[in-house]
């Protein structure tokens, strides 16, 4: 490649020729977030660089967004960890119809209802938890982190001795078909892992919803969510410490949703005595 297509031009003094964009004095506070700020002007316009940066991030949603759901990867990723899964469908058909049609992907396909109620008959007794995990509105989420999510929370629900259905995978599947599963199995809980709507800067970000007592016709309300798991946004500890927080209380109080708060206690960084130290700079120390 020519290096001079590389360079800026110069003018006839042989000085490179000033860029049209213009300075912005806000540009240092872009290394704190990843949110579209100070991307500067040029003109009326946005500099080329930050223009196709904000195209190529409308792709990567758009594709997340469309791409296929590889259970199979998923499931020898979870037999790998120990668990069972069990493939269903939603009751939408394919991709577009699950677009289309929210409610198709809120409750299971006839056959895997069949599936479903075949396996509960043949462990009857029910469970304390129905784990699902579906696709979503990013399959990329789901490939991502809920193996590594899911492994997490069984570390650190070890030692409440939940008795468990295998891990429910539900391909082209909303968040509320795990009513329907939960229902069927018996479960006294569900938890859904599901990739959620792709952003600009997270088209692989993960939610995870829980609920008490699921049964099929519950609105988002019975429901709790933790939303944004991913490597730039909440961590597989904290997501599971806020998760078995909610499953713990749920337990002892017998309901989830807007009536239950996650007021989970997160260790801070540093220890107790550091913290009266330091202290709050906004209270007196007296």
């Amino acid at each position: 490649m020519d290096r001079s297509t590389l360079e800026p031009a110069a003018d006839a003094a042989g000085d490179p020729t000033p860029s049209p964009a213009l300075d912005n004095p806000w540009l240092a506070l872009r290394t704190l977030t990843p949110a579209r700020i100070a991307l500067g002007r040029t003109g009326t316009s946005l500099p080329t660089a930050a223009q196709l940066d904000f195209q190529f991030a409308h792709a990567q949603a758009r594709d997340a967004v469309h791409l296929p759901f590889d259970h199979d990867a998923l499931s020898q990723q979870l037999h790998g960890a120990g668990h069972e899964t069990l493939l269903l469908h939603s009751a939408a058909g394919d991709r577009h119809e699950y677009l289309q049609r929210p409610d198709f992907g809120r409750r299971l396909s006839e056959d895997s209802a069949v599936r479903l109620r075949e396996h509960a008959e043949r462990h009857a007794g029910g469970v304390d938890l129905a784990i699902v995990i579906a696709d979503g509105l990013s399959a990329l989420a789901v490939h991502r982190h809920s193996a590594a999510l899911l492994k997490r929370f069984d570390e650190q629900a070890a030692a409440d001795g939940w008795r468990r259905a295998p891990v429910v995978l539900v391909e082209q599947g909303r968040v509320a078909v795990a009513d329907e599963v939960g229902q069927l199995l018996g479960a006294r809980m569900t938890v859904m892992l599901i990739g959620e709507r792709p952003g600009l800067s997270s088209p692989d970000s993960l939610g995870v919803y829980f609920t008490y007592a699921p049964r099929v016709g519950l609105t988002d309300a019975a429901r709790n969510c933790i939303s944004n798991v991913r490597l730039e946004g909440l961590s597989y500890g904290m997501a599971a410490h806020r998760l078995l927080y909610l499953m713990r209380e749920a337990c002892r109080r017998q309901l989830s949703g807007v009536t239950l708060k996650d007021e989970a206690e997160v260790q801070s960084i540093g220890d107790e005595a550091a913290d009266r130290k330091t202290g709050n700079f906004l209270l007196s120390n007296d």
